[in-house]
């Protein structure tokens, strides 16, 4: 079972840093980006995710490090791994459609979950994050039956519940960030949630947010947006 409270210690509000990264080193991040292979093309999400894979470009995997540790202090990463067990620095994703809610706080119970990081790589798009929390594993909330019922999962993938429904209570969503933002979603399925940070993406900048919190993407995408994910653990 996870130790909530030593979680608990390490949480702080979402926090935006500006201008970490400069236009060259964001020229480097999309160059990284074309030469990594492929992991997944999930057509039905409509997204392509790559491993950020190490040897890459080792000047810039020294510069997101320090940079990270400097904001936040020290931390391991808790990625998914290669196939050969490697480590990776986090995942790269392009998205042509928005992701709904869920949760990104890791498959071992064991792990002392503690920040995510989200650098874009494409100007717009924005990322809401909820003052909501769930301190089980990795999971997508939704109210489909069909996407309720899959319980085969391959290595990585969040398993679905509607179990948030029953623990933020019935307040109705704020129906006017419903329209703008989150239009993706079926209303009913973000009762009782409430919006901590709207991160309106911007070149440079970065997101620092807890694992245990609620996200979702925005539904505001022009043709695609691509961002890098990278989940920490103390």
């Amino acid at each position: 079972m996870r130790e909530i409270r030593k979680v608990e210690t390490n949480e702080s509000p979402p926090k935006v840093v500006k201008n970490l990264f400069n236009k060259d080193e964001i020229n480097q991040f999309l160059k990284l980006y074309e030469n990594l292979p492929t992991t997944v093309h999930n057509k039905k999400q409509n997204v392509v995710k790559k491993r950020w894979l190490q040897g890459y470009d080792k000047e810039l995997e020294k510069k997101f490090y320090q940079r990270i540790k400097n904001e936040i202090g020290d931390f391991k990463l808790d990625n998914l791994k290669t196939d050969d067990g490697e480590e990776i620095l986090g995942l790269i994703q392009e998205s042509y459609a928005p992701i709904g809610l869920h949760v990104d706080s890791g498959f071992d119970l064991s792990t002392q979950i503690f920040k995510q990081i989200l650098i874009p790589l494409t100007p717009v798009g924005s990322t809401i994050i909820f003052k909501n929390r769930y301190y089980k594993t990795s999971t997508n909330f939704t109210i489909d039956p069909e996407e309720l019922k899959i319980q085969n999962l391959k290595y990585g993938q969040n398993k679905r519940s509607s179990e948030h429904l029953n623990l933020y209570g019935k307040k109705p969503f704020d129906s006017n960030i419903h329209k703008e933002y989150l239009a993706h979603e079926k209303i009913e399925n973000l009762a009782g949630l409430e919006v901590e940070l709207i991160y309106e993406w911007e070149l440079g900048s970065i997101l620092i947010f807890d694992r245990s919190h609620l996200h979702a993407s925005s539904c505001k995408i022009e043709g695609k947006k691509i961002g890098i994910a990278s989940f920490l653990k103390k």
